[in-house]
């Protein structure tokens, strides 16, 4: 049976890893971002469709969810990774309302309300038909990185959505989960390589390596055809350890 699933932020890094990883399971994929096609990186070899839009617009989420439906064939799984990094970075005491409304926009706001919109749809075109739903959180849930307050505050909010909607639609038949990833090699980290190489060197990753957009992927693919069965509204630390608080 053909699975189709929507991932957003998928036109670079670790979206356009999980969308060729969830390719390579077979799911038939739309990849959502806001740059424009010709922009996004590495196109899944299987079948898809690329939308530009911007998941911040709730106004565009039933008409986007609808077009994927016309084109692909229903949605049964959304991961919700779009995210961005704090416009503002320092101390919270100067922390702008500018960078902290963006920042939860699109991280918090945006994924709650397309979910919404993807798990109404789902109840009512696919009543009782299995689905999944994974958020992309972050380390930051509860690693406190004092010189982005707002990031780490949106994703710490992210790890309570995924369980408010696991709790909701584990009866349905939607598993719902939260994967965190650490050090991640991508271009929202690329500034912060120095600071990074840093950590590993003095062993603050117990792995003893960058994580790999790949690794994302590969877990999320996982989740979302069944590998963990029997579970839902759990979370996923993909950071090499970097969770394990060590003295």
């Amino acid at each position: 049976m053909k699975r189709v699933a929507i991932v957003t932020g998928a036109g670079r890094g670790i979206g356009a890893a999980i969308a060729q990883a969830l390719s390579a399971a077979g799911f038939v994929v739309a990849r959502v971002s806001r740059e424009p096609a010709a922009e996004a990186e590495g196109i899944p070899a299987g079948p898809g469709a690329y939308y530009s839009c911007d998941v911040a617009d709730l106004s565009g989420h039933a008409a986007l969810i609808e077009r994927i439906a016309a084109d692909l064939g229903e949605p049964d799984c959304l991961v919700n990774n779009a995210g961005i990094t704090s416009r503002q970075r320092g101390d919270l005491l100067d922390l702008a309302p500018e960078s902290f409304d963006d920042t939860l926009s699109v991280n918090l706001r945006a994924g709650f309300f397309l979910t919404q919109a993807f798990a109404r749809r789902r109840l009512a075109r696919a009543p009782g038909q299995p689905g999944s739903i994974v958020f992309i959180g972050s380390a930051n849930a509860e690693i406190v990185g004092e010189n982005r307050a707002d990031y780490c505050i949106s994703k710490a909010g992210v790890g309570m959505m995924a369980k408010l909607f696991a709790a909701r639609l584990a009866a349905e038949g939607i598993a719902v989960f939260e994967v965190r990833p650490g050090v991640i090699r991508t271009a929202m980290t690329a500034p912060a390589t120095e600071k990074y190489d840093a950590l590993l060197a003095a062993g603050g990753i117990p792995m003893q390596r960058w994580g790999e957009p790949s690794d994302v992927g590969r877990t999320v693919a996982a989740l979302v055809t069944g590998a963990i069965p029997y579970a839902t509204g759990i979370h996923i630390d993909v950071g090499g350890g970097l969770q394990l608080h060590r003295v």
